[in-house]
């Protein structure tokens, strides 16, 4: 497994004094996911979790919608000039009677740590139809439990507070107890490994969760979430409007500028429960 972060010598400039000290960065690597040995994608991402990522990235694509659609997963050709694994390359076989996606419609085979979409054929290919209906979930978050969402998250981010490159999804119950928690240079990519947990653990629909994210609320991010039937997305940032009408339109509950006792709700406030503090 590739290393998640990285040494490397830097120039350190205060004011008028500067001296050489060594530095640690998070790791940026290239893994490209295979279907049967056909190329599906490329993906840059911190080494780590990869299997967590493989899984969500299927279920949040709709190729699968349970771990038993995945019938073989592993680490195969990839070296580096030395000849060593560099476990960069994933091959997955399906299972039997699992539709194959049309690869050459669904989406370009690289996408970047910043934006997982690029690529799509179209604007309405990613409005993948999720099998969860969220709108049937009844989840109430207390707002004092989002208001504790962004410490618990960043207390956990054991990466970032070494590189402070990372970002992070967290995956929290509706009492704010962390089920499992993430970090990537890539918000997409953090998501996907949080939301692969699930579903190697058979936890798919997320009914009465919480998905916290570091950065914005991106439309990427919002449609992953209704994916794997996850009621309620909150981020620390600011949500684009593509996230609020998606949010809107599908029943998920949108908080955006979570920090300390404030928070925007832009969808979903039905499931907001204010509490005194």
């Amino acid at each position: 497994m590739g290393r998640v972060t990285s040494r490397r010598s830097i120039v350190r400039i205060d004011g008028q004094t500067v001296r050489r000290r060594t530095d640690t960065v998070a790791a940026e690597e290239p893994l490209e996911i295979r279907l049967d040995g056909t190329p599906l994608s490329i993906t840059m991402r911190t080494p780590g979790d990869d299997f967590d990522l493989v899984h969500g990235f299927l279920a949040t694509e709709g190729i699968v919608a349970d771990l038993e659609s995945v019938r073989t997963m592993r680490y195969c050709a990839g070296t580096d000039a030395d000849g060593k694994q560099t476990y960069n390359v994933i091959d997955v076989a399906l299972a039997d009677g699992v539709a194959r996606p049309d690869l050459s419609l669904e989406r370009n085979f690289y996408t970047t740590s910043s934006c997982g979409v690029c690529g799509k054929a179209s604007i309405d290919a990613i409005r993948t139809r999720s099998a969860y209906d969220v709108t049937t979930d009844p989840t109430v978050v207390a707002s004092t439990v989002l208001s504790g969402l962004p410490d618990s998250l960043r207390k956990q981010q054991r990466v970032f507070e070494r590189t402070g490159g990372l970002h992070a999804a967290g995956l929290f119950t509706s009492d704010g107890d962390l089920l499992c928690l993430r970090e990537d240079v890539g918000r997409h990519n953090a998501v996907d490994k949080t939301i692969g947990w699930a579903l190697r653990e058979d936890k798919l629909p997320l009914t009465s969760c919480v998905l916290m994210v570091s950065g914005r609320a991106s439309f990427e991010l919002t449609q992953k979430a209704l994916m794997a039937g996850i009621p309620v997305l909150a981020a620390v940032s600011a949500p684009s409007s593509l996230a609020v009408e998606l949010a809107a339109e599908s029943g998920l509950t949108l908080i955006g500028f979570l920090r300390g006792r404030t928070m925007n709700v832009y969808a979903g406030e039905q499931r907001i429960r204010v509490a005194s503090q």
